[in-house]
């Protein structure tokens, strides 16, 4: 079983910035991949963003070049940095942990309210 801890969401303006963390613990083992999702009320559950397990990156389009993955192994923590932060960001993020390309994980998520 495979835990994850999310961490760094909260309310920021327009223009501003956050940073959320994902723990990981438990019995993690050949991750494939971690990325973080959102979603709005009434929204469906979105890709924001994904790190595969060589170090390949992905984002919404939505989110280029404000909006950045990276992880520590170390510290078994992934972190979604975002900058330039708009309104239509408004949502509950959360983190996923793909084991083995067979095993999904999620975070219990965490709120991010962009509002002046």
């Amino acid at each position: 079983q495979v835990q994850l801890v999310e961490t760094g969401g909260g309310l920021v303006q327009p223009g501003g910035s956050l940073r959320l963390s994902c723990a990981a613990s438990g019995s993690i083992f050949s991750i494939n991949a971690t990325g973080w999702y959102s979603q709005a009320p009434g929204k469906q559950r979105e890709l924001v963003a994904r790190i595969t397990s060589g170090g390949t990156t992905n984002y919404a389009e939505s989110v280029k070049g404000r909006f950045a993955i990276s992880r520590d192994r170390a510290k078994n923590t992934v972190y979604l940095q975002m900058n330039s932060l708009k309104v239509e960001d408004t949502a509950v993020y959360y983190c996923n942990v793909d084991v083995a390309g067979l095993y999904n994980y999620w975070g219990q998520g965490t709120q991010v309210t962009v509002s002046s």
